[in-house]
């Protein structure tokens, strides 16, 4: 074994980047059955290939690289998508809504996610989408029931590969956009109800 020695802290945690330590150990373990990785294994890849993350707030950070994810994305798409701050809301309920960051006519929309570089290598790999995004995407299928297809825009310049997308057709959630119909309706019914016994 050998024992390194540092002089100040900054020095001690960048040594520290792209290996395994006691803190992480847990989180580079594979998941049970086959599931893929956790966590740690994707910050590991994250910490030896991106650039260093700055402090900028998260929410402002995805907000200030939206409108150039959606550049990129229609450059190299040839898609034409409109980036206006819109509320969509359906024909005959306009409390069921959602608001896409870009539309492609009637039938396509995109979401884009600016997400930490370890998240963006985890949907890189998986080719999958984050599962706290699933029912963000599914919105969208239940405002409009035009929408054809979605597409999940993933940007972080701090990466190499720093733009892809995966694209969500509609079958691929026709049973959850039914459920989440019902249940909305039945949801906002409830609200009405409450809201009239309160305020009559």
């Amino acid at each position: 074994m050998k024992i390194l020695k540092f002089n100040d802290e900054q020095a001690w945690l960048e040594a520290r980047a792209g290996k395994i330590t006691g803190t992480r150990a847990k989180d580079v373990q594979p998941k049970q059955r086959g599931e893929g990785y956790r966590s740690g294994f994707y910050e590991l890849i994250a910490e030896r290939i991106a650039i260093p993350r700055d402090e900028e707030n998260v929410m402002d950070r995805g907000k200030r690289l939206e409108e150039e994810a959606i550049q990129r994305f229609a450059k190299e798409t040839k898609k034409k998508v409109k980036h206006e701050l819109v509320l969509c809301v359906r024909d005959d309920n306009e409390n069921i809504a959602y608001s896409p960051d870009g539309l492609i006519g009637k039938t396509e929309d995109v979401e884009v996610k600016c997400l930490s570089s370890a998240r963006h290598i985890e949907a890189w790999m998986t080719k999958q989408i984050p599962s706290e995004y699933e029912s963000q995407i599914i919105q969208g299928f239940v405002v409009n029931d035009k929408l054809k297809k979605r597409y999940m825009v993933f940007y972080d310049p701090r990466m190499p590969k720093d733009l892809f997308w995966i694209d969500i057709p509609r079958k691929q959630y026709a049973k959850e956009i039914k459920e989440y119909l019902t249940l909305e309706r039945e949801v906002l019914s409830k609200v009405a109800e409450i809201e009239n016994q309160l305020t009559f």
